[in-house]
């Protein structure tokens, strides 16, 4: 099968390419496809099925260089590692952060954990690395802000060491946690200019800080988000749960397959979702391998881990 895309200007089907002709190079070995260029049109060539689907990326990809005026690497790999089956997000599943950047789910299951989010005051999300759990609830949180619909937000992470020692880090007790925060200051980063973000700290407006630094505080108009939950105790979760204040929305984040804690130990992300599956109000989000939007490769890296583990718990 052989399909025609038209192309817009010159000049921006170099952004369209990627440098090197990187974006088109990802689409060829991913669908197993050619790609001819010519300069006011690209002709694809292949199979019925992954020409389609060719076609489509590229219409996703001049869109958002149309409407951000940036396209990366990232963005064509999360178009690639797209469901076939996932249905194009609504218009009101967009969210807008600050200097009117929109954020869109990019599967069903993102598309599915937004609405979770958006329809409940108390949102539990278990899913693997790269399924956007943390990207998503700020972008949430921070749409909620930019809408003055709360006064602030509250990142927490529970500093658990995975496999090194916290205390052997350099540095003060800020710079000890500094890294277990810096997923927290990455998603912010990617949704507001460093100088806002600085402000809106400085102000308290947005706080990031250790899970411990939230006992004896009850939060009114807040969102707060406790990423990493499945390295918390179960004292620690009810702690977490216990802050949720008038006017807020509180959203726990977790990997349940990569747990920290000491042996022996259980997780209080786990013991909570067993605990509170029947409380009205509350929202369970499960994201999946299908659902990973970073490099392509996280998938199967994923995917094996998981094979393994299954082998070798059949083998016991």
């Amino acid at each position: 099968m052989e399909v025609t895309v038209q192309l817009g200007p010159f000049h921006r089907q170099l952004e369209l390419f990627g440098p090197a002709d990187s974006h088109l190079r990802l689409l060829r070995q991913d669908l197993k496809i050619q790609i001819t260029a010519r300069r006011d049109h690209l002709t694809i060539s292949g199979d019925e099925k992954n020409v389609a689907k060719a076609a489509e990326i590229l219409d996703m990809m001049k869109k958002t260089l149309l409407k951000r005026g940036t396209l990366t690497t990232g963005d064509v790999e999360s178009f690639l590692a797209r469901d076939n089956t996932a249905a194009p997000p609504e218009s009101g599943d967009v969210i807008t952060v600050y200097s009117n950047k929109t954020i869109e789910p990019s599967t069903k299951g993102q598309q599915k954990y937004i609405e979770t989010m958006l329809n409940n005051d108390l949102v539990f999300c278990i899913g693997p690395a790269g399924t956007g759990k943390t990207y998503l609830a700020v972008a949430v949180a921070v749409s909620m802000l930019r809408k003055k619909q709360v006064r602030r937000i509250v990142l927490a992470r529970p500093a658990v060491e995975a496999g090194e020692k916290l205390g052997f880090l350099p540095g003060d007790l800020q710079a000890k946690v500094n890294p277990y925060l810096r997923p927290l200051f990455d998603a912010l980063e990617d949704m507001m200019d460093f100088q806002q973000m600085k402000k809106l700290m400085e102000l308290d407006i947005i706080e990031i800080i250790p899970l411990a630094f939230m006992r004896g505080r009850t939060l009114n108009e807040a969102v707060i988000i406790c990423d990493e939950a499945q390295n918390t105790s179960p004292l620690q979760m009810l702690m977490v749960l216990t802050r949720l204040g008038r006017g807020s929305k509180m959203i726990i984040t977790g990997d349940i397959t990569q747990i920290d804690l000491p042996a022996g130990q259980g997780s209080g992300m786990i013991d909570a979702v067993k605990t509170l599956q029947r409380i009205k109000g509350i929202g369970f989000a499960e994201l999946t391998q299908k659902d990973i939007v970073r490099h392509r490769l996280v998938q199967n890296i994923v995917r094996a881990y998981k094979k393994k583990a299954k082998g070798q718990k059949d083998q016991q």
